[in-house]
């Protein structure tokens, strides 16, 4: 939708036609297309790329609500970028990860700001940065780093998503959106399966100090992000509060 006003889009899958809820098959790229650009997570239908997908053409992410989660093989990519504001920082400040062969290949002129090699090649210090943003950020990755890094944040990121996804299956008030296959680790839907309980639900989700649940309103119901700072331990207060909900509305 965006990319088309800075050239010329093919949009090679969707799940469009089920509302998002899965990650479709890529598939051969046309080799013709200068890259193939991914999203890993979709933070309003829940749904993460399980497997990142092989391509023909220089493959680029946008990270921005999953980096940092998890463990993966970054060798494929051309670029991954991102807002550090979900795992990294706060708001105000953008990573990236380049193939640095990959800069000037298509002999375009941009605008100095859009151009990674002037941010490069100013240290990025091309203007003044963020920095609140940057310094939190260096706060955020030293302490992701004392507990045991990626590998040990993700542990923990799957035994929260796990702990919900549990609940959603074995509660017959509720129901997920994504597909099992498709399910986020960061970002779980899910909704009621009878809308006259929503506003019992929704009274005593609030009542027990949870924020934030109610789901984007492309796809309606309830959305818990998960992401590397919350704990178990809040995960497991909305697991007792639909558990409690069932033994009172079931």
């Amino acid at each position: 939708k965006e990319a088309k006003y800075a050239g010329g889009v093919d949009v090679v899958t969707s799940s469009k036609e089920n509302n998002y809820d899965h990650i479709p098959p890529v598939g051969n790229v046309d080799d013709s297309n200068a890259y193939l650009h991914i999203t890993t997570n979709n933070t309003i239908f829940g749904t993460q790329y399980k497997q990142m997908p092989s391509s023909n053409v220089p493959l680029v992410a946008d990270m921005s609500s999953d980096i940092l989660s998890r463990t993966f093989n970054a060798e494929p990519f051309a670029l991954i970028y991102g807002g550090v504001q979900k795992n990294m920082g706060p708001a105000g400040a953008v990573m990236y990860a380049v193939d640095t062969d990959q800069l000037g290949a298509t002999g375009r002129e941009i605008p100095s700001y859009l151009d990674l090699q002037v941010h490069i090649g100013k240290d990025s210090m091309f203007n003044t940065p963020s920095v609140f943003s940057v310094y939190t950020t260096m706060l955020t990755l030293r302490w992701l780093k004392a507990r045991g890094g990626v590998p040990a944040i993700q542990r923990e990121n799957e035994a929260k998503s796990a702990l919900l996804y549990a609940e959603i299956d074995r509660n017959a008030l509720f129901s997920g959106h994504a597909r099992v296959d498709s399910r986020s680790h960061m970002n779980v839907t899910f909704r009621l399966n009878d809308n006259h309980h929503a506003e019992s639900f929704d009274q005593l989700w609030n009542a027990a100090n949870i924020s934030g649940l109610k789901g984007h309103r492309s796809v309606g119901g309830y959305r818990a992000s998960m992401y590397n700072a919350l704990p178990l331990s809040s995960v497991q207060v909305l697991v007792d509060v639909m558990s409690e909900f069932e033994r009172t509305h079931g």
